[in-house]
């Protein structure tokens, strides 16, 4: 085998494992990402459900 080989070598592993790296940091940020925006739906639906109640119980008065 020659430098070249090695070389080409190297490269390919260097760029597989930045491959790699780079799934798994969006895989993780994607991951976050669900989390926050189910949370924040969450908090929105009962905030919502919250005012609705309230304006359904006080028009029954």
């Amino acid at each position: 085998m020659g430098i070249a080989s090695k070389a080409g070598d190297w490269a390919f592993k260097a760029f597989t494992a930045s491959l790699g790296v780079a799934t798994v940091y969006l895989t993780a940020t994607f991951s976050v990402n669900v989390y926050k925006g189910l949370a924040w739906h969450k908090a929105q639906s009962t905030y919502k459900d919250t005012t609705l109640s309230l304006y359904v119980f006080r028009s029954k008065r």
